[in-house]
């Protein structure tokens, strides 16, 4: 593992701000993933129906100029077969006559009568091959010369009748400058030209010419332009343009079987939205291109709105993890620093206590306990007690500050491993186990209680470890009401854990049984932890029956006698020897890598008597 991934391992693991974060972090995880892919299937939503609307506009559009071409081409086929024209043009022969010139000039108004009457077109005019006259709508008469030269009159005459478009490239338009036929090789128009007589299969070489403005054709599409940058093209086929709004052309289209591309231009960089509409009658299509980014306009303020969303969510995260850091960890900080000035002697501290919650309860659980404590060893010095009485005491008073700044640490640190949930918990149970601790000075607990006592001490630890150890309870039913010494199986079962069960990560079990076996009240704490070596169980047994023969005295047995496992231990014997004699046993029994097991048998006869006495 890396530096970096050690530390923030590190990091997440010890020190429960981190972890709150990372968890208020995972929490707003989804939701800024669905909020991220709601933005984009809302804009790639958007655009598909802008496309789709766009797409019904060019298709009507292209429809229009498919009508209007239509039109022109009923139109040039009712020229093309007017027998009047017709007979006129087969009166002129060879030679330019002055009566060919009366007969062109009745022919020119007869055109100019029906150009008039249709916009599209920009003039018509009429070629009457054997004489080179091009009569026009619009220009009149012009003699050409040598017309049967030109490609397109060849092809018009050879075409028996039908429709040839005449698109000049700009190439053209250069060549034919000086001779284009009255605007037929401009670059800015576009013709239909038709052979006249076209039912006759003996016709004469005429030709009628219907010359169209691309630009006229350009503004029956032109309204549908969405923006400025937006452009127009007109296809006669798949590459040849017809009219376009821009000097620019677009990009190729390269997929024919889609009619909505996304290209990217050479000559900007940008993205451009290209969707075209095909006519279903003849070869022409429109096209509009349009920038990407017009059409992400409307969804880029919704865009805005989700990042300063997905911000200020992950901003109120670390704020309500620092907030609940300091709300939970300085209380525990403090009852940590008071239990250790508790250990060093110091019976007046007292914490400051402004909370209401199980917090606020716990803090005043302890201010109540060192008050008891202080009062308790005052009284020692105050009364003459029997060694007895007082040696009782002193070792109670001992169990209640050690439990307490061991419980209080098992919490602290849980409170790095877990949430505020868990640690509420923790808080809940030892608050219990406190109040039931200092109950109006009693010294005894019936089996239920105690059992009810060691719960709430379980919970906690359980909690600690994160529930990688589980407890199961045997207690007969007529050993429940049998009165017990206060605090006498807890040392044993906190001994059963820490150096039993703390190792394992999971699978650990502790049983804690009672029951009445040769009138003796029987106490049982088993667990299938690590076990004890065999020459550490022959010291605690050696060093027991030493405490067992030897009188008691008023010395407090600190950690450095004999280790953590062996001071609890030791004060339980201690204290059963005083409260119920010789009588009482405690016998330790374990295997290394099996588990130990712990049974205290105490005379019957001594539990049922009435303990008020002892205070």
């Amino acid at each position: 593992m890396g530096k970096l991934p050690a530390w923030l391992y590190k990091q997440f693991t010890q020190h429960i701000q981190v972890r709150l974060t990372c968890y208020f972090l995972l929490i707003l995880l989804p939701l800024v993933a669905i909020s991220l892919f709601a933005n984009i299937r809302s804009q790639q939503t958007l655009e598909k129906q802008i496309g789709e609307r766009t797409k019904g506009a060019l298709t009507s559009a292209i429809e229009y100029v498919d009508l209007a071409m239509q039109n022109v081409d009923a139109l040039s086929t009712q020229i093309a077969s007017d027998q009047n024209l017709i007979k006129l043009l087969n009166r002129v022969g060879t030679d330019l006559t002055p009566g060919a010139i009366l007969e062109f000039s009745h022919l020119m108004r007869e055109v100019s009568n029906i150009s008039a009457i249709n916009p599209i077109l920009s003039h018509i005019s009429v070629l009457h091959a054997p004489t080179g006259m091009l009569v026009s709508s619009n220009f009149g008469g012009q003699q050409m010369e040598n017309v049967q030269q030109y490609d397109w009159v060849r092809s018009s005459i050879e075409a028996n009748g039908g429709n040839q478009l005449i698109l000049p490239t700009k190439e053209e338009a250069e060549k034919y400058a000086k001779n284009d036929f009255n605007g037929l090789y401009s670059i800015n128009n576009m013709s239909l030209v038709r052979a006249m007589d076209v039912y006759n299969q003996q016709r004469q070489p005429n030709l009628v010419i219907f010359t169209i403005n691309r630009d006229t054709l350009l503004k029956l599409t032109s309204a549908l332009l969405p923006s400025q940058k937006a452009q127009i093209y007109l296809y006669v086929g798949k590459k040849l343009v017809v009219g376009t709004s821009s000097n620019v052309l677009p990009p190729e289209w390269d997929d024919d079987n889609k009619d909505m591309l996304v290209k990217t231009s050479q000559d900007t960089g940008e993205q451009l939205s290209m969707i075209r509409a095909k006519s279903r009658q003849s070869n022409w299509s429109v096209v509009m291109v349009q920038p990407m980014e017009e059409l992400r306009r409307e969804t880029q303020q919704l865009q805005i709105f989700t990042i300063i969303i997905i911000c200020i969510s992950v901003l109120l995260a670390f704020w309500i993890a620092w907030v609940i850091y300091r709300n939970i960890t300085s209380p525990l900080e403090s009852l940590a620093h008071g239990m250790k000035q508790m250990r060093l002697g110091n019976l007046n501290i007292r914490l400051e206590n402004n909370r209401k919650d199980q917090l606020g309860y716990l803090t005043g659980a302890f201010n109540q306990m060192a008050e008891d404590q202080l009062q308790l060893i005052q009284g020692h010095y105050e009364q003459e007690l029997r060694m007895s009485k007082t040696e009782l005491k002193f070792l109670q008073s001992q169990i209640n500050p050690h439990f307490l700044y061991n419980t209080l640490d098992s919490i602290y640190w849980a409170a790095k491993d877990y949430d505020a949930d868990e640690i509420s918990e923790m808080v809940l149970n030892l608050s219990k186990f406190f109040r039931l601790s200092l109950s109006k000075g009693r010294e005894t607990f019936t089996v239920s209680e105690t059992i009810d006592h060691l719960h709430y001490y379980l919970r906690v630890q359980q909690i600690r470890f994160s529930e990688h150890f589980a407890v199961e309870y045997e207690v007969a039913e007529e050993s429940r009401d049998v009165q017990v010494l206060k605090l006498l199986l807890q040392p044993v079962v906190e001994n059963a854990i820490l150096h039993g069960l703390e190792a394992m990560d999971r699978g650990g079990m502790l049983w804690i049984a009672a029951r009445i076996e040769d009138d003796k009240l029987v106490l049982q704490v088993r667990d299938n932890g690590k076990g004890i070596p065999a020459e550490r169980l022959h010291y605690i047994r050696s060093t027991l029956d030493k405490l067992k023969e030897s009188p008691l005295k008023l010395t407090p047995f600190g950690e450095g006698s004999g280790g953590g496992d062996l001071f609890g231990l030791r004060n339980v014997a201690a204290r059963m020897k005083m409260y119920y004699g010789d009588e009482a046993e405690l016998v330790i029994e374990g295997e290394e890598g099996i588990g130990t097991v712990v049974t205290i048998r105490l005379p019957l006869d001594k539990c049922l008597e009435d303990t008020s006495g002892i205070a």
